[in-house]
């Protein structure tokens, strides 16, 4: 980009009297030095004299790069008229070498190089090289910036130089990041940042402080997404009928996109036409949301049904346009009506990771939790299975290009299976927001960032018609609440975060539809919700919450024998006893007080690494000593999911760890509500991993190799054998037959 000095000099070359005194009134930038140099010249425009001289065009100047030295013209042979005005067309040419000297821009300076500028897909990496840093410091940055032309502080995240080590000694190095198609190209800048500019007032959510954009040191070219690649952000869900499957995506724009699938790859069907819906940065409700800095252009959203399933079939399908390119292929088992299995993977606070440091802290520990996710979906073949994700979705809170991070993650799941949230403090919570009894004054604040659950309301659309006005210019809140039956488990979805209490909408659907779930077909309830009834984690800011839900909530659990309840928030995993108001039930159906339980679990382990300590004794609070309660069974801290599968018989959950992918606690139930294992008894079922071709190739190519060893080592023993034998008796040979 040209410096506006350089600028200011190109247009006087080109005669544009009107721009370049337009430009040094805008930029007031060497005004007296410029009004004195050009002081009695008269500009002559090519075009008042009918013999002239053409001057090249001057050529864009990086003010990376040292001025291009002024063309020097040809020798006229013309009038003296055109010897003048080429004389005075020199001018300006002199005036962009005196500037280009006196702008710092221009001065050379490290160089960045991008590759490749063009990348092919979202999350694809692109490698930033840079050299020539001088006295480089441990401070020196690479800004991060989507559009290109952002300001300075407005970048998107940051890494400091230092990450390879070859800076500090030569000041130059490279990074690879892998970055979200975020539908603008992307710029890098470098900056020098001194411990004596470090403003302890400006941090992060780390605490960190963000670093200083006051020392430029130069940018890259910019990189891109090439054009025709398809809609990306792919994502999968059920709707309300039994036969469909609900597929969602984001484009650039709004142009009409389709879904076309098929029981084969070479025959898709005709396209299913989808809808498209955007937000705006006024429909947010609070900052960062709604402020530049957090603020950047969200895409379109395009909705679209495959309809007429059939159970137990696979289906191919891309989304797209002949015009606009169409996806990779993707594919997915819809939902068998009279199945007698389920299958699910459940977990809530998941978040996304970066490859860079932005305003807030982001979750690496997401990587590993889709990892052995997507390795237990390989493993099932055509078996159907579903993803519950229960609160805290992206934990963008605000800056909106983590919800493309966030999306770009999961598509390798969501994309050949349904991907099912629900709403939680981080995606919704704002100062007005509309229900806010006196008693949860200090519980909703400004998780949400001011995003005011709008982008989850259109990023997603989960069956049902659940919404709550914001009482905003934002839309409607939705996806609040809703159920669905997967097999033979009757699914139910709750909002935390809006009005749950007797004679509220939510209120009313929670119980209808509890006291309606027909129990031969679907022998199992599970619960879902954000904030949990039930924890032995110190968080004593939702106690409150905590109390209304079992005064009014927990009542319809136990009297419609709720099988699990599922909660997040809590950024550990526990599992509770059968519980009625603090007190385990019998797990013994021979005994007289012996009655059908629910078990409560906190599942919000998936990602988000704030985590918080476990309760005290009441009468020790500071001492780091954290009695385990008698109602909490298991309790652990370590990153990770669970894993459901359900037959009619029994469901067994069972908790994995990310750190080796294996089974640490796992709980086994009866149809009719009696525990029969609990812990890591081994009543889990194995999900075998299938093996893939290249391994059947290795062990093949294994078994020949041992085949020929073992066949050269027969040969040799035999052939010994045979030429000893022959020694033994041997008729010698005449010379003159040899």
């Amino acid at each position: 980009m040209m410096s506006p000095v350089l600028k200011l000099a190109k247009a006087m070359a080109t005669g544009a009297s009107g721009v370049w005194l337009r430009m040094l009134d805008e930029k007031k930038i060497f005004r007296k030095h410029i009004l004195k140099l050009t002081a009695g010249l008269s500009f002559i425009h090519p075009k008042q004299s009918e013999t002239h001289t053409t001057i090249p065009s001057t050529p864009q100047q990086d003010p990376r790069t040292p001025p291009i030295p002024p063309t020097k013209p040809p020798v006229s042979t013309t009038t003296s008229a055109s010897t003048a005005a080429a004389a005075a067309a020199m001018i300006p040419l002199l005036i962009i070498s005196l500037l280009s000297l006196l702008d710092p821009s221009a001065q050379s300076g490290p160089s960045l190089s991008v590759s490749p500028a063009v990348l092919s897909k979202s999350g694809d990496p692109v490698l930033i090289r840079w050299s020539g840093v001088d006295s480089p410091s441990g401070l020196d940055w690479l800004g991060i910036y989507a559009p290109p032309d952002s300001p300075h502080d407005l970048f998107i995240g940051y890494v400091f130089l230092s990450s390879d080590p070859a800076h500090l000694s030569s000041g130059s190095g490279s990074v690879s990041l892998p970055l979200p198609n975020l539908r603008s190209n992307y710029s890098f800048r470098i900056f020098r940042w001194s411990e004596s500019e470090v403003d302890r007032s400006r941090l992060d959510h780390d605490h960190n402080p963000l670093p200083g954009t006051q020392h430029f040191l130069g940018a890259s070219v910019e990189a891109g997404f090439e054009p025709g690649r398809g809609p990306e952000q792919v994502h999968l869900a059920y709707t309300d009928r039994e036969d469909e499957m609900r597929v969602m995506f984001v484009a650039e724009d709004g142009e009409r996109r389709y879904v076309r699938y098929g029981e084969r790859v070479g025959k898709m069907g005709k396209p299913a036409a989808a809808r498209a819906g955007r937000y705006e940065r006024d429909h947010m409700c609070d900052a960062p949301a709604n402020d530049s800095v957090g603020w950047r252009d969200p895409g379109w959203i395009h909705d679209a049904v495959m309809r007429n399933l059939k159970g137990g079939v696979r289906y191919y399908y891309q989304v797209g346009s002949d015009s606009g390119g169409w996806s990779k292929t993707h594919s997915f088992m819809p939902r068998a009506k009279d199945s007698d299995e389920t299958i699910a993977f459940l977990f809530g606070d998941l978040g996304t990771a970066t490859p860079y440091t932005t305003f807030y802290r982001t979750q690496d520990e997401s990587i590993s939790t889709i990892k052995w996710i997507l390795r237990d979906i390989e493993a099932l073949g055509n078996r159907p299975s579903f993803v519950s994700h229960i609160g805290d979705i992206s934990y963008a809170r605000g800056y909106s290009w983590l919800w493309d991070h966030f999306f770009t993650q999961i598509e390798p799941v969501a994309a050949q299976v349904p991907y099912h949230v629900c709403i939680g403090n981080h995606e919704y919570d704002w100062p007005l927001q509309p229900w806010k009894p006196e008693w949860a004054q200090m519980i909703y604040g400004t998780d949400g960032g001011g995003e005011c659950g709008v982008p989850y309301s259109l990023r997603f659309n989960m069956p049902g018609d659940s919404s709550e006005p914001t009482g905003m210019k934002a839309p409607a809140t939705r996806n609040l609440y809703y159920s669905f039956d997967m097999g033979v488990v009757h699914f139910l979805y709750m909002s935390t975060e809006t009005n749950f209490l007797p004679g509220s909408k939510q209120y009313d659907f929670i119980k209808t539809d509890l006291e309606s779930v027909d129990r031969k077909k679907t022998p199992f309830v599970i619960v879902q919700g954000h904030r949990p009834m039930y924890t032995t984690s110190y968080e004593s800011g939702d106690r409150s919450i905590r109390e209304k839900m079992m005064e009014h909530l927990e009542p319809l659990l136990v009297k419609n024998k709720v099988t699990l309840v599922l909660w997040g928030h809590v950024h550990r995993y526990e599992r509770f006893c059968p519980i009625n108001n603090f007190t385990c039930g019998s797990t013994d159906p021979a005994e007289d007080n012996w009655e059908a339980l629910p078990i409560h679990l906190v599942i919000g382990m998936a990602g988000q690494d704030w985590q918080p300590v476990w309760q005290p004794r009441p009468d020790h609070l500071k001492d780091p000593i954290y009695p385990q309660p008698q109602r909490s069974l298991y309790r652990g801290g370590e990153f990770g999911y669970t894993r459901l599968v359900a037959t009619r018989e029994k469901l067994v959950l069972s908790y994995v760890g990310n750190h080796d992918g294996e089974v640490h606690d796992s709980v086994e139930i009866l149809a009719s509500g009696q525990v029969l294992n609990s812990g890591t008894s081994g009543a889990e079922p194995k999900i075998e991993v299938s093996e893939s071709f290249f391994s059947w190739f290795v062990k093949g190519a294994s078994v020949l190799v041992l085949g020929a060893f073992v066949g050269y080592i027969l040969g040799y023993i035999s052939h010994a054998r045979r030429e000893a034998a022959s020694q033994s008796s041997w008729t010698p040979v005449k010379s003159d037959d040899a």
